[in-house]
């Protein structure tokens, strides 16, 4: 088992919004044992009191790690979003400080197409609304409005991991499948890109949204939007809330211009199951409400608990930082019979040259060196002889600019 330069036991994770159990055991497995677990999320307030001794923090997608938490977060180390997206964490705060960001951009990409499929078809045949119907005890047993999704088009918008997964399914099920992306993709099967995104409006049977959030995605679907769209046609958004304005959506749904719609994220969502989910369109035909449970499936809880967990033990005990997303990203080998000293510094002219020069007149000879950068950040992994980890660290501190170093212990080495 690997040995960190602080004693696994001490090493304080807190993972928070019930992340699954198979995060837990994963940790535990590779020696953490210092876990903390709580059901929910917390408020900023309770954040910065309760993360000042923490190391690792694991989140997903309701916590909000804002600058203030990490000014409070004296020790910590890294983040695991145990989520697709990275948009409730402050990335240039934890940058700031030397501290990458990890995530699971694909262990849910199966579940979230799933549902989109299921609401496809389940909005084809009008299933809600004579569901509905025969809860209250009507019998509305007709072919008229119904119909099958074979032969017909579905635009997806945003053709990433998700977008593709459910390009394949759509596919399989005799669909035509075009999409809009602002980065040429290659297509999956028979999936063609359009040349613009009202191309897809026009064209699509079913228009699917599966973009990030970004600045160009804020409210890209509104009135003018839905109003290019077929008469008849179904809307599904399982992407962010903030994508599509959701008044204009219930009133294309109320003036009969669309045929359905499946929202599954909203502009605003309820901090817990408790609190109440407000929206035009509760109540309405044909319209499918979830409360953002596109990737919520034990399969896919399952994946992502381990996917992250593993990421943030790689990272604890390695150093190796291979799908941040926000960090300089290295590769590193195993370190046997060495000290892995990790040093973190802006990224300005001479710090490399600096710590070269603070290594030599210590003596200490380097064995391995690794370096990557980004903009900002500059990330050197030094492997030296097991006889200098502790003196090399004590000067590397030292050296204008850092933000942050660690020490690897070897696998031999005792604490």
């Amino acid at each position: 088992m690997a040995k960190t330069s602080l004693d696994k036991s001490k090493i304080k994770i807190l993972l928070l919004e019930g992340i699954h159990q198979t995060a837990v055991d994963h940790l535990l497995a590779s020696g953490y044992t210092n876990i903390e677990r709580l059901k929910t999320s917390l408020s900023e307030d309770e954040l910065v009191e309760k993360i000042k001794d923490v190391h690792f923090i694991g989140i997903r997608s309701r916590t909000q790690l804002t600058e203030r938490v990490f000014e409070a977060a004296e020790k910590l180390t890294a983040v695991g979003c145990f989520c697709i997206g990275t948009n409730q964490v402050d990335l240039n705060a934890a940058l700031a400080r030397g501290i990458p960001v990890f995530n699971a951009p694909y262990s849910n990409t199966r579940s979230v197409a799933e549902l989109v499929i299921g609401e496809i078809i389940m909005l084809m045949r009008r299933i809600p609304e004579k569901s509905r119907s025969a809860h209250q005890g009507g019998w509305s047993k007709t072919a008229a409005g119904a119909n099958e999704v074979r032969g017909k088009t579905l635009g997806i918008v945003g053709y990433g991991n998700i977008g593709k997964q459910l390009s394949v399914l759509a596919e399989s099920l005799g669909m035509r499948v075009i999409y809009y992306d602002v980065v040429t993709k290659l297509d999956m099967g028979n999936a063609h890109q359009a040349n613009s995104l009202d191309e897809l409006l026009t064209t699509a049977d079913i228009v699917s949204l599966h973009v990030p959030q970004l600045p160009s995605t804020e409210w890209m679907i509104g009135g003018e939007q839905i109003a290019l769209m077929k008469e008849d046609a179904i809307l599904i958004n399982a992407s962010r809330g903030n994508v599509v304005r959701i008044d204009d959506l219930a009133e294309a749904m109320e003036d009969g211009h669309l045929r359905g719609a499946a929202i599954d994220v909203f502009p605003k969502e309820p901090k817990g199951n408790g609190e109440e989910f407000e929206s035009p369109l509760r109540g309405l035909d044909n319209v499918i409400l979830t409360p953002h449970v596109g990737g919520s499936t034990e399969e896919a809880q399952q994946n992502i608990g381990i996917e992250v967990a593993d990421k943030l033990i790689t990272y604890s005990d390695n150093g190796t930082t291979i799908t941040s997303v926000n960090f300089p990203e290295v590769q590193l080998p195993s370190h046997p019979n060495k000290h892995r000293l990790l040093h973190i510094h802006k990224n300005v002219p001479g710090v490399m040259s600096e710590i070269n020069r603070v290594l030599g007149e210590h003596n200490i000879n380097i064995s391995g060196q690794y370096l990557q950068t980004n903009a900002d950040v500059g990330y050197v992994v030094i492997d030296v002889d097991k006889a200098y980890g502790r003196e090399a660290l004590a000067a590397l501190r030292e050296v204008d600019a850092t933000l942050r170093t660690r020490v690897l212990y070897s696998d031999d080495d005792a604490a």
